[in-house]
């Protein structure tokens, strides 16, 4: 039976849903605003982190060159300090595997003679991964002993980039390639049998 106690009763319910759903309705207006508003920035956080490329390549480009350079003037320090401190060099020579500082003390000795590497880039391909601060590169170069290609692995420390990792390779003919093997072969023979013995 509906009574007057009992519409009180229901009012008062009614108010509390209401209050309720007011506060509710509140909550996820704001809790959408807060949403909104990292949305945003976060947008702006992407295009302020935007990485230009091609700027990065023109500045891998100079680095690569400027230690090109150091090396024909025998510029001992300016050189080295294009290398990371846990970078590698390898070299022409199957045994020619060394840490920075090995490749320092290898080195040494021609700086201070003045008998350094001339070596300027024909051409050069510079590539990038996921991380903007790390890229690797191929080049084809001029050298005493005519073509090589180098290539390696660079890294950017402190907003500079530096060697990682360097390869040089002495490129063969195909058509001269048995004449190769065949000058290489009393000398290397003997170092494939010691490297299979490991």
């Amino acid at each position: 039976m509906f009574t007057f106690e009992t519409s009180c009763i229901l009012g008062t319910d009614y108010l509390d849903i209401i209050q309720r759903n007011k506060w509710l309705m509140k909550n996820v207006i704001s809790f959408f605003f807060i949403i909104l508003l990292a949305a945003c920035s976060n947008k702006d956080s992407v295009k302020t982190n935007t990485v230009d490329y091609e700027k990065e390549k023109e500045s891998i480009g100079t680095m690569l060159d400027s230690m090109n350079k150091a090396a024909a003037k025998a510029d001992f320090q300016q050189y080295f300090s294009f290398y990371a401190d846990s970078s590698v060099f390898m070299g022409t020579d199957a045994t020619e595997y060394w840490y920075k500082d090995a490749f320092m003390k290898w080195a040494q000795p021609y700086f201070d003679k003045k008998t350094t590497w001339d070596f300027t880039s024909f051409h050069r391909n510079i590539y990038f991964g996921k991380q903007s601060d790390i890229a690797w590169f191929d080049e084809l170069l001029n050298t005493q002993m005519k073509i090589c290609r180098g290539s390696g692995v660079i890294v950017k420390e402190n907003g500079a980039w530096k060697i990682k990792q360097y390869v040089l390779s002495m490129t063969v003919p195909n058509e001269k390639l048995d004449d190769v093997l065949k000058a290489k072969a009393s000398i290397e023979d003997s170092l494939i049998a010691s490297l299979l013995r490991k």
